[in-house]
Parts: C-alpha cells; sequence; structure tokens
C-alpha cells in the first residue's frame, strides 16, 4: 500500500512539473514509469489550475471590470502552464491547416518551431473566445465553471490516448508522457475529470459531459483518420477545444 501511494505521489510530481511552470524543486528521482503514470493527474492539476484562474475573476472582479479580471485571470493561467496547451493547439492549426492531406507533412509542420498563418488566426479566435467566455461567466459560476473546464478537457484529451496509438515513432521530450494508456490507468483521469461536475445541477453537469464526450468522438476520428494516431500537440488541441466548448455550454444553459 504504501509503495503503491509513493509511486503515485511521484506520478503527481512528475505531472507538477511537466504540465505547470511551477517553480517547484524535485529532489525525489523520477523515472520513465513516473512520466507515463503522469497523465493519471493532468485533470487534478487541470482542476487546480481553474481553482486559481476562478480566484482571480473573484478577487480582480471585486474591483475591477469583469472584462479586466478575465483578461488578468487569463494571463495569469497562460503563465503557470506556459501556455503548453495553446501551443499544441497553434502547431496543430498550422500542422492540418498547411500539411494537407500529406500524412508527414503535417507531422513535420506541427515540429517547426515557426509560427505560420493557420497558428496566429486559431489562437486569435481561441484566446479571444476564451476571453469573452470568462468575462461572461455570472458571478455564481466564477469559481466552478473554469474548474469544471479545466478538469473535464484534460480528461478528454486524456481518452484519445486510450483509442489511438501515439502517431510519431521518433524520439520525442513528450514521449513518455504521452504514451498509450492501457487498462486501468484510463480510470484516473475520468474520475478526477468528472467529479467537479458534481457542484453544478444535473442538467448542467449532463451538458457539459457530453459536449466534452463530443469533442473527444470528433478528434478521435479526425486523428485516426488523418495522422493514424495523437500526438502531444494533438492532445493540447483537443484539451483547448473542449475546455473553450465547455464554457460555452455553461454560458447557453444560464
Amino acid at each position: 500500500m504504501s509503495a503503491a501511494l509513493a509511486r503515485e505521489g511521484r506520478a503527481l510530481l512528475a505531472a507538477l512539473l511537466y504540465f505547470t511552470r511551477l517553480p517547484l524543486p524535485s529532489r525525489t528521482p523520477l523515472d520513465a514509469d513516473d512520466w507515463r503514470r503522469a497523465t493519471g493527474w493532468w485533470p487534478l492539476i487541470g482542476a487546480g489550475l481553474g481553482a486559481i484562474v476562478g480566484g482571480v475573476l473573484i478577487l480582480a472582479g471585486s474591483v475591477l471590470s469583469p472584462a479586466i479580471a478575465a483578461g488578468l485571470a487569463l494571463g495569469l493561467g497562460l503563465l503557470l502552464t506556459g501556455a503548453q496547451h495553446e501551443d499544441g493547439f497553434a502547431d496543430s492549426c498550422d500542422g492540418f491547416g498547411g500539411g494537407g492531406p500529406d500524412r508527414a507533412r503535417v507531422l513535420d509542420i506541427m515540429k517547426d518551431s515557426r509560427v505560420g498563418a493557420f497558428a496566429v488566426v486559431g489562437l486569435i479566435v481561441l484566446i479571444g473566445l476564451k476571453w469573452l467566455a470568462l468575462a461572461d461567466l455570472p458571478p455564481a459560476w466564477l469559481l466552478i465553471a473554469p474548474i469544471v473546464a479545466a478538469a473535464l478537457s484534460r480528461a478528454a484529451a486524456a481518452a484519445l490516448m486510450a483509442v489511438l496509438p501515439y502517431a510519431r515513432t521518433e524520439p520525442s521530450r513528450a514521449a513518455p508522457v504521452t504514451s498509450r494508456l492501457r487498462g486501468g490507468r484510463l480510470a484516473l483521469p475520468l474520475l478526477l475529470g468528472v467529479l467537479p461536475l458534481l457542484a453544478l445541477p444535473a442538467l448542467h453537469a449532463l451538458a457539459c459531459l457530453a459536449v466534452a464526450a463530443l469533442v473527444w468522438g470528433l478528434a478521435a476520428a479526425w486523428l485516426s483518420r488523418r495522422l493514424g494516431g495523437y500526438t502531444g500537440d494533438c492532445l493540447g488541441a483537443t484539451q483547448q477545444i473542449a475546455e473553450i466548448a465547455v464554457l460555452l455550454i455553461l454560458l447557453g444553459l444560464r
């Protein structure tokens, strides 16, 4: 039992180190298995980040306009994650937008550090929608909505790793964390992703679950057809799309 707890503790530490830019001093040696297990804690990391974003919305919104509060909350969220998932979304926009039907070219463009027009336009739309959605949240949902959206969207992205193979064959820095989820390893991220839904009314919770499942299903079908699998960038893109979709469905049902 103690060995299992220690193992999950190392996996949680690996998740914090990989999915955030928090200055955490780590003297605990982490092996490949710890990094592989880190994805299981991805939705919990998201929930924590969502709570911080929600806290900023509440505190800043008490003295500033909702738009400025949303901008501050969004900016802090980007700093805490290093815009990691937004970067994946941008790379995916460039890859699929500029790669055409050529699978190898799509993957090559995703690895290119240069930013293309598809990435710029995609990020403008993504960040703009997220900013507007956060600014438009009703006061009662300023905390719970970012938590639900961040956790559930990460669970949706993690679920891709259970139904698709990793698309790249060459070594990648993200490969240990983005390795395919097998067996019971999917249960933890799904559980952590849906738990925040308990704080919502039943209709809203079901709607959020449905839209996240829809994004997951469409992403799985698209990636299977275009790439035959997923990459780290594709996971980030799926997470971002699912997150904004959850926020928008909550706004639509308020």
